[in-house]
């Protein structure tokens, strides 16, 4: 996702792999926002691999962010892949559009508890008027799609059984606030009169995979089975979540960008609800090790949600 601040856009090609400022044009039929985060890089990976030219958005440059380096790692130097190193909130993105097919809009600020306090301003910057930046572009370069990374967040606590694409949102944290926020903006562009621009919004429930983010709570228990370093459980084991494998989140997107639709939702999960408890059943059974838990729990940061069986 987005990362720090880039002043001056900046290009990694197939033919260098220094950044060099360059002029933007029709270098590629599909840009994804956010490529150098765990999704993001994911689906570019994928796109790049079926020979489809990909324009790669994200203010994390692989020369100084580490993250970013080992999850653009399979991209940089790729043939069809160029990095446009730049800030959503700053960039001419009008240049960059033109000629594309398919935005993938995966950029944004994550994390359910850094969302409260002062770095809320960074969230509603990254994923709400960054977002808004991005729809003005395409209805500009009339790009056909949108394909936006919303979350399960919207939904907020559970009324007691499976969400699904028509319950009611009422997320309980500022980060869920601005992915709605983000989401009903986005079907607003779409639902315009005379729309170029058509919007399928994913809501994902609890993606995990390679290049997780380090503080998920997969990778937090995978990482004290194989350290040894107590990790401590949000809530008491209990709380339920659907997991969705970050191939299948990759698969959705694929979907997304083909079905006939102009202004949909979709939950994207894993299939069931699975407890915290059994998570760490899972993590030692195939570490081989058990999980050191501190005693104590601490308040559950995971709304109770779950995916219905509708079109998730």
């Amino acid at each position: 996702m987005q990362g720090g601040l880039a002043s001056e856009p900046q290009l990694v090609t197939a033919a260098t792999s220094q950044q060099a400022t360059a002029r933007p044009g029709a270098t590629g039929r599909v840009v994804v926002t956010g490529v150098a985060g765990f999704i993001g890089s994911h689906r570019a990976e994928i796109l790049v691999g079926q020979g489809v030219d990909v324009v790669g958005v994200d203010r994390r440059c692989p020369s100084w962010d580490a993250p970013a380096a080992d999850n653009l790692a399979g991209l940089i130097g790729q043939p069809g892949f160029r990095l446009l190193a730049a800030d959503l909130g700053e960039a001419d993105l009008l240049a960059w559009l033109r000629g594309v097919r398919t935005v993938y809009h995966f950029a944004g600020v994550a994390g359910v508890c850094r969302s409260w306090g002062v770095r809320f301003t960074d969230y509603v910057a990254s994923n709400l008027l960054a977002t808004q930046r991005v729809l003005e572009a395409c209805v500009a370069a009339a790009v056909p799609r949108l394909v936006l990374a919303s979350s399960s967040s919207v939904y907020g606590q559970s009324c007691g059984r499976p969400c699904r694409e028509d319950d009611p949102t009422r997320p309980v944290s500022p980060y869920g606030v601005t992915k709605l926020t983000a989401e009903r903006l986005a079907l607003a562009y779409a639902l315009r009169p005379r729309a170029c621009t058509s919007v399928v919004a994913l809501r994902c429930f609890t993606v995990y995979g390679p290049r997780q983010r380090p503080d998920m709570a997969i990778s937090r228990l995978l990482r004290a089975a194989l350290t040894g370093q107590p990790v401590r459980l949000y809530g008491d084991g209990s709380q339920q979540r659907d997991f969705t494998y970050v191939d299948d989140a990759v698969a959705a997107a694929v979907a997304a960008a083909a079905v006939s639709a102009y202004a949909e939702v979709v939950n994207v999960r894993g299939g069931r609800s699975v407890a915290l408890r059994e998570v760490v059943r899972v993590v030692g059974e195939v570490t081989g090790r058990s999980v050191p838990l501190l005693d104590g729990v601490q308040p559950s940061v995971w709304p109770r949600a779950s995916a219905g069986s509708g079109r998730g």
